[in-house]
């Protein structure tokens, strides 16, 4: 019977113990069965290598080295997610500025027009209402802080309000004195 001698220093504490008997003769030693119940998980995780050594005619003993394979780095783990998260946000944000510019450059539009309509401030506001629709998605899963949102959805409603004073076609109630 063959006897497995295992080096302390690449085995896990779990595994100190291990010893390997064969199943047929002591000449041959391709098959070998663990005598120890040990999780196939380990081996399979790692690399296991198993050599003959003859030290004399009559005995015959294995060594057993295990080593893991290297697992993968929480580090880089998180910098790969970090960078999915990254061009994620990015993306979002993008589609926010473009969202607001167009707005702004509709605004901006209609105040430089001397003939407008009050009627033509109605796409303006569905543009309006759609760049807020995305600020608040963009909030909702973490992408803007909600004050940022908050910041530039008043700006968007300032310059929209200004347009219609310029025009004439909103005045603001005069504030009650106390």
């Amino acid at each position: 019977m063959a006897t497995a001698s295992c080096s302390w220093l690449t085995l896990p504490s779990k595994m100190r113990t291990l010893s390997l008997t064969s199943s047929s003769s002591p000449a041959t030693s391709a098959s070998l069965g663990f005598s120890r119940s040990i999780s196939h998980n380990v081996f399979s995780e790692g690399c296991l290598s198993l050599s003959t050594l003859q030290r004399r005619s009559i005995r015959h003993s294995v060594v057993c080295e295990v080593a893991p394979k290297r697992k993968a780095d929480s580090a880089a783990k998180r910098a790969r997610q970090a960078e999915k998260r990254r061009l994620y946000n990015k993306s979002r944000k993008s589609e926010i500025r473009t969202r607001m510019k167009k707005v702004l450059e509709q605004l901006d539009v209609l105040k430089k027009k001397s003939d407008a309509q009050p009627e033509e401030i109605l796409p303006i506001e569905k543009l309006i209402g759609e760049a807020f629709s995305v600020i608040d998605k963009a909030v909702k899963v973490g992408t803007l802080h909600r004050n940022t949102a908050a910041r530039r959805k008043s700006r968007l409603s300032r310059c929209k309000k200004a347009v219609e004073t310029h025009h004439g076609w909103y005045t603001p109630t005069p504030a009650a004195s106390a």
